[in-house]
C-alpha cells in the first residue's frame, strides 16, 4: 500500500514538472513576440516630433528621485570658486555632476585622456603651446611640468594652484574646480553666455544640454540644496 502511495506522489510530481516545462515552453516564445512587437512599435513612433521631443526632454532632465544629490560639503567650495570668477555656483556644480558624477568616477581619467575631478585634457590644463600638444590634447607632458604653476603660466594653460600647496593638480578638488570656474568665466559664462562657455568646455550639443539641464535644476532648488 505504501509503495502505491509513493508511486502516486511521484507521478503527481512528474505531472507538475511536465506542466511547468510546458508553461515555460509556451511563455518564452510569447515573451519574445511581445518584445519584438514593442520594439517594432517604438521604432514606428519614436520619430514622431512630439514623441522625439518628449524622449529628448526625459533624457536630459534630472530624475530627482534617483539622481545623485549635490554633496553638501562641496557647496562652499563651488561658491568660493564661482564667486572668484563671477559665474553661477550651480553651473560649476552641474559641470562636476556631468564630468565625474561628483568625483565618484573611478579612476578620474577618461579613455580620451581627460584627467581629474573636472576632466581637463592635459594640453588644456598645461597650455596648448607645450611642444607635445596637438590634435586632441593628450600631449606627452611630464608630471612635474603638468603640476608646475610657473610652467602652466608660460604655456598659457588653465591649471591653477587654488589650495596653495605649490602644485596645480587636476586631481586636487580645489585646483580642479577653480580651474574649471576660470575656464568657464573666460569663455563667456561671466557675461551670461553660459551655453557658449559649456560648449567650449566640451564641443558637444548633447553635453551642453546635459550640463544645462542640471544647472537649471540646481538653480530651481538652490535653497533646498544649500539648506536655507
Amino acid at each position: 500500500m505504501g509503495k502505491r502511495l509513493n508511486m502516486k506522489k511521484k507521478r503527481k510530481r512528474l505531472r507538475k514538472g511536465g506542466c511547468l516545462i510546458a508553461a515555460l515552453i509556451f511563455l518564452i516564445p510569447s515573451l519574445i513576440v511581445v518584445y519584438m512587437m514593442t520594439a517594432l512599435f517604438w521604432s514606428a513612433i519614436r520619430d514622431i516630433p512630439f514623441i522625439r521631443e518628449l524622449n529628448e526632454y526625459a533624457a536630459h532632465t534630472p530624475d530627482r528621485l534617483f539622481d545623485i544629490q549635490v554633496p553638501e560639503n562641496y557647496v562652499p567650495l563651488y561658491k568660493e570658486a564661482a564667486d572668484e570668477y563671477g559665474i553661477p555656483w550651480t553651473l560649476l556644480a552641474a559641470h562636476h555632476r556631468v564630468e565625474t558624477r561628483f568625483s565618484t568616477m573611478d579612476p578620474l581619467v577618461s579613455p580620451a585622456g581627460a584627467e581629474g575631478h573636472m576632466q581637463f585634457m592635459p594640453c588644456t590644463w598645461v597650455g596648448w603651446s607645450h611642444p607635445s600638444c596637438s590634435e586632441l590634447g593628450r600631449g606627452d607632458i611630464p608630471e612635474e611640468v603638468k603640476t608646475d604653476p610657473e610652467a602652466i603660466r608660460s604655456y598659457g594653460g588653465y591649471g591653477l594652484d587654488a589650495d596653495g600647496d605649490g602644485k596645480a593638480d587636476p586631481f586636487s578638488l580645489s585646483d580642479s574646480l577653480y580651474s574649471a570656474a576660470s575656464y568657464l568665466s573666460r569663455n563667456g559664462a561671466a557675461e551670461g553666455e553660459l551655453e557658449q562657455a559649456v560648449f567650449l568646455y566640451n564641443h558637444s550639443e548633447r553635453y551642453v544640454e546635459e550640463v544645462m539641464s542640471f544647472y537649471r535644476d540646481y538653480e530651481q532648488r538652490s535653497d533646498e540644496i544649500t539648506g536655507k
